[in-house]
C-alpha cells in the first residue's frame, strides 16, 4: 500500500447521497481544499428518502442545505446537485452522458467516489443500492467514455487518462493522510442533522478512531483515510 501524496489542482467527489463523501473521504477533501486543490462535489440524488423520510419535499430541501453548509466546511468551491430520486440510480447512458460532461468541464486530475465492488461490510450493512450504481456509472465514464471522442461528442473535449480514488473499499492500496483534519470532517459530517443525528453524540469517538485505525492499517500513525486507486485504460 502505497502513500497519495499528489495535491491535484483540480478534483471531482461524485457520490450518491448528500452526506456520503463527507463520511467516505471528508478529510481528503479538507486537505486538498486547504492546499489549494480547486473540489468539485456532485451530489446524484437529493436524500429525499433519508432520515425520517416522511415529507420527501421536505427533507430534501433540508438536505441541500446541510449539504452546502457542509461543504462551506471542506472548503469545496463546487457544490452540483444531479437531482435524482434516492433509490431510483440507474447506471443509464444518460446518466453516464452528465458525468462525462463533468468530468470534460471541469477537467479534474483524479475522480473521488465509492467502490461498487465493496457490498457486504461484514454481516452488519450491505451496500445501498445506489451506492453501487453511482460507482460503476463513474467509473463507466471515466473510462473509456470521458477519453475517447467518439462517445458523447457533445459534452466537450476528451480528457486525459484519469485517476480514480474508491472510497469504502474493501480492497485499499492507497491512502492519504488527514492528521488534524478530523474534527474538520466531523463538523462536516455535523451539518447532516437529518442523516446522522442520531450519530451525533458519538461522531468525534467513532471518526477518529476509524482515522488512526486506517494509519495503524499501513504502519503508520496519526490519522488517514484508505482508497483503492485505479486508473481506467492503459
Amino acid at each position: 500500500m502505497h502513500t497519495y501524496t499528489k495535491i491535484p489542482d483540480t478534483a471531482l467527489a461524485i457520490f450518491a447521497h448528500p452526506d456520503d463523501a463527507e463520511i467516505a473521504c471528508g478529510g481528503t477533501l479538507a486537505r486538498w481544499a486547504g492546499e489549494g486543490c480547486h473540489v468539485i462535489l456532485a451530489v446524484a440524488t437529493q436524500g429525499d428518502k433519508g432520515g425520517d423520510g416522511d415529507d420527501p419535499g421536505r427533507l430534501s430541501e433540508e438536505r441541500t442545505r446541510e449539504l452546502l453548509e457542509a461543504g462551506r466546511v471542506l472548503g469545496v468551491n463546487d457544490v452540483i446537485q444531479l437531482a435524482y430520486l434516492d433509490g431510483e440510480l440507474e447506471n443509464t447512458i444518460e446518466f453516464r452522458r452528465r458525468l462525462v460532461t463533468l468530468m470534460r468541464s471541469f477537467r479534474p486530475e483524479v475522480v473521488l467516489t465509492g467502490d461498487p465492488t465493496a457490498v457486504f461490510f461484514g454481516d452488519l450493512y450491505y451496500n445501498h443500492r445506489d451506492h453501487r450504481q453511482l460507482g460503476w456509472a463513474v467509473l463507466d465514464a471515466v473510462f473509456p467514455a470521458a477519453r475517447q471522442r467518439a462517445y458523447f461528442p457533445e459534452a466537450g473535449d476528451p480528457v486525459e487518462e484519469l485517476e480514480v480514488l474508491l472510497a469504502a473499499t474493501l480492497e485499499p492500496n492507497t491512502w492519504i493522510g488527514i492528521d488534524g483534519l478530523v474534527d474538520k470532517k466531523v463538523a462536516a459530517m455535523r451539518a447532516h442533522r437529518a442523516q446522522l443525528a442520531r450519530y451525533q453524540d458519538s461522531l468525534d469517538r467513532v471518526v477518529a478512531e476509524r482515522a488512526r485505525q486506517a494509519a495503524r492499517m499501513v504502519g503508520g500513525t496519526g490519522e488517514a483515510e484508505l482508497f483503492r486507486l485505479v486508473r481506467g485504460g492503459a
